[in-house]
């Protein structure tokens, strides 16, 4: 939690408050696409898309949170395994874990997390993840 700031919202810009807003449209129905509920609140799909997976709420950022993070990992016995040790000694949990056929020894693995008793950063665990030889192109996809 050290990269996180507890702010008055005053002295954000009202950009931050509108992306939450359209994320509500679309999590109620209320905009039945990013480009409708920009739309609405008056934002640029790029300014949506910048701080989408990076402004909260209080409430949104304490109850049940999930990430997904994409890599490629070495094809080879125990290797996932080894990555799901590294999630674990964070604290998260897995919810799920798709894999794709390896190709040219290497496999492309997309993995949903709860994140919501992480021990550190989200930063702090892709810090760990490119740590290593076997794992490379850690991405962060979402949070929600």
């Amino acid at each position: 939690m050290e990269k996180y700031y507890i702010v008055d919202r005053s002295i954000l810009p009202d950009s931050f408050d509108k992306v939450i807003q359209a994320r509500k449209l679309l999590e109620t129905g209320k905009a039945s696409n990013v480009s409708d509920a920009v739309k609405l609140v008056n934002i640029s799909r790029g300014t949506y898309y910048k701080y989408k997976d990076l402004v909260f709420l209080p409430d949104e950022s304490t109850s049940d949170r999930k990430a997904v993070f994409s890599m490629i990992l070495d094809h080879e016995p125990g290797i996932l395994s080894k990555v799901l040790l590294i999630i674990s000694e964070s604290n998260a949990s897995v919810l799920t874990i798709n894999q794709d056929i390896p190709i040219h020894n290497m496999a492309s693995v997309s993995i949903s997390l709860d994140i919501s008793h992480m021990t550190g950063t989200i930063n702090d665990l892709i810090d760990k993840l490119k740590g290593y030889e076997f794992i490379s192109n850690v991405q962060l996809i979402a949070v929600e």
